[in-house]
């Protein structure tokens, strides 16, 4: 299936947003559980690249991205 650049645009920053919010709750939780700052921003990255990576495959496997 084809779509046009500005339905995979949308895709794409739609993947991106969910893996913010993700990495997102990912720093909350880990400073919740009493990390350093530091510690939780490093959580909450890796949360963010892993979780994109994840979204990012998964539409490329449905067919949605070329």
């Amino acid at each position: 299936m084809r779509f046009s650049f500005g339905i995979r645009l949308l895709l794409v920053l739609m993947a991106l947003l969910l893996a913010v919010i993700v990495g997102l709750a990912a720093g909350v939780l880990a400073h919740a559980d009493g990390a350093r700052l530091p510690a939780c921003i490093a959580r909450a990255a890796a949360a963010c690249g892993v979780a994109l990576t994840l979204f990012l495959l998964v539409l490329t496997s449905l067919g949605a991205l070329p």
